[in-house]
């Protein structure tokens, strides 16, 4: 569970916040990913963080996320956090040390659930630099992510631990889809052959 503090600088790209009912939603996102992606170097590997846990409603979004990318079995990002084996605030220091033991300087995507307010409940944001797991309830946990998504799934601000807990799965389950498709979508059509911006220009 993040805690929902979007900021960027004017060099960086700005963050995308958008409802799950918008139309076009896919596209928005993976437009804004490509951005992102283009920011990789030659050789970079790419990983995928799902952080959040099954034993909440409102927590679980990031785990659903990647038991669906999962099962696209893709070769183009090396996958942390699935429903059967969840990355959370117990383990989330040790898989990271993994992950930067296992690959050299990776591109990491963390993905999470956040609490935010009343009229952004529903919403997808993809932002730029790391995102902070547990600040949401208070939980001192280390940054993931070069970037993030998170999906705004219920109302901050009061008793968090009661309102993840009393989160429709429904809507997680909508958010989930939605960031699980639009994030494989974005990768498989960076590898296809979508040019970096920045070599672009040399």
């Amino acid at each position: 569970m993040s805690q929902l503090n979007p900021s960027y600088t004017g060099q960086e790209i700005p963050y995308l916040k958008i409802p799950h009912t918008e139309p076009g939603i896919h596209s928005a996102i993976i437009h804004r990913l490509l951005l992102h992606l283009a920011q990789i170097e030659p050789g970079q590997e790419i990983v995928v963080v799902c952080i959040g846990t099954d034993r909440s409603t409102g927590d679980c979004l990031g785990p659903l996320v990647g038991t669906s990318l999962s099962k696209y079995n893709c070769p183009y990002f090396h996958l942390y956090g699935t429903l059967e084996e969840p990355v959370h605030a117990m383990n989330l220091k040790d898989t990271l040390q993994h992950i930067n033991t296992t690959f050299v300087d990776p591109y990491i995507i963390g993905i999470d659930a956040c609490l935010g307010q009343t009229s952004s409940v529903g919403s997808i944001q993809v932002v730029q630099g790391p995102l902070r797991p547990g600040a949401g309830v208070n939980k001192e946990l280390p940054p993931v992510g070069d970037i993030h998504l998170t999906g705004i799934v219920n109302v901050g601000g009061f008793m968090e631990y009661f309102v993840l807990q009393n989160t429709r799965l429904s809507l997680v389950m909508r958010l989930s889809e939605i960031i699980a498709s639009s994030l494989y979508s974005a990768i498989k059509e960076w590898n296809k052959g979508f040019i970096p911006l920045a070599r672009r220009e040399q």
